[in-house]
């Protein structure tokens, strides 16, 4: 079979042939070449394929910037140079500060400054008075598609409904309230209504808390109002003071009292008691006269001067025929004198 080039002239085929002999050299050395590239893309299409999830993560899945679908923790494959995973923390508590910003150091917070950050804290109150508050909400992403997707600047939005919902919460009450013991109620409310608004717009948040930090009045009023936070507690004290007087005082008058009438009550009980008694007595003493009136008289008689002479030390009877005094009844258990008769 004829060389393709024995048509042509001598210098072309010479050309030709020089041609044909670099090609099939530059194929024997290139060889070993062309297989690292094979390789070299082999291994850049596997590694792009696969890709691993955090514990504290949730992968979104875009092929050509089209939602596909949403990844949980783990090792996933993907495809190379069509598929983009894009990493969200939905495990992780996020947090914005209003009023102040905390300056971090590494994972420590060293301190903060409300400089330039007054106009974000002060907030009227419902008697139209002024108040600087500073809070913080903790958040975590609940749903990574509708916080990539639904809304184009989640922080801002979630910072603007704060705020918002924040200066409402504390229009409705007063500046004592604020300040002392409202701030856990004004904490709950303001999660609830920030909840509820964030769920209206589906960008994809979960309030965790809302928490005040800071309460103070502004800074031209402040030695005035803590003068009045001062009486307000010498008031508290003096009422505290007088409550527990009453306490003391009125229980133990009450228990005097109620011991007064049981005293009353068994006096009145005793001497009904004695006086039926006596009744009784005297009716049986009556019965027996009935019968015998004369020993009866003598009896009572007898009865009543032992009683009399009972109550006696000592008893001296006078008769004008005596010449000297008889010693009817001595004191009991006293000793005669020396030289005395016993």
């Amino acid at each position: 079979m004829p060389e393709p080039w024995e048509d042509l002239s001598e210098g072309s085929r010479n050309l030709l042939q020089s041609l044909s002999e670099k090609f099939q050299d530059g194929i024997r050395f290139q060889g070993p070449f062309l297989w690292a590239i094979i390789i070299v893309a082999g291994a850049i299409v596997l590694f792009s394929s696969v890709y691993t999830v955090e514990p504290s993560e949730e992968a979104v899945i875009l092929r050509f910037g089209r939602y596909i679908s949403t990844e949980p923790p783990g090792l996933h494959f993907k495809l190379p140079f069509m598929d983009e995973a894009i990493k969200v923390k939905t495990k992780v508590i996020l947090q914005e500060e209003f009023g102040f910003r905390s300056a971090i150091r590494g994972e420590r917070v060293d301190d903060y400054t409300n400089e330039a950050l007054r106009e974000e804290s002060l907030t009227l109150t419902g008697d139209l008075n002024v108040g600087a508050v500073e809070w913080i909400v903790q958040y975590q992403i609940s749903d990574p598609k509708k916080f990539l997707f639904n809304t184009r600047e989640v922080l801002k939005n979630l910072r603007d409904v704060s705020q918002s919902v924040m200066r409402r919460v504390v229009g409705d009450r007063t500046v004592n309230e604020v300040l002392t013991t409202g701030r856990v109620e004004i904490a709950d409310e303001a999660h609830r209504l920030t909840q509820e608004v964030l769920d209206r717009y589906d960008i994809g948040l979960r309030i965790v808390t809302v928490k005040l930090q800071n309460v103070n009045p502004p800074e031209p009023v402040k030695p005035a109002f803590n003068e009045v936070n001062a009486a307000k507690q010498e008031q508290e004290q003096a009422i505290n003071q007088a409550e527990r007087e009453y306490n003391k005082v009125i229980p133990e008058a009450r228990g005097k009292a109620e011991q007064a009438i049981r005293d009353a009550q068994g006096y009145a009980t005793a001497a009904v008691n004695r006086a039926e008694g006596d009744a009784a007595r005297f009716r049986s003493m009556l019965a027996a006269y009935r019968t015998a009136p004369a020993v009866t008289r003598t009896r009572l008689y007898l009865e009543t001067m032992e009683e009399l002479y009972g109550r006696f030390k000592a008893l001296t009877i006078v008769d004008k025929g005596v010449q000297g005094l008889l010693p009817v009844f001595s004191q009991k258990g006293r000793q005669p004198a020396s030289g005395e008769a016993p």
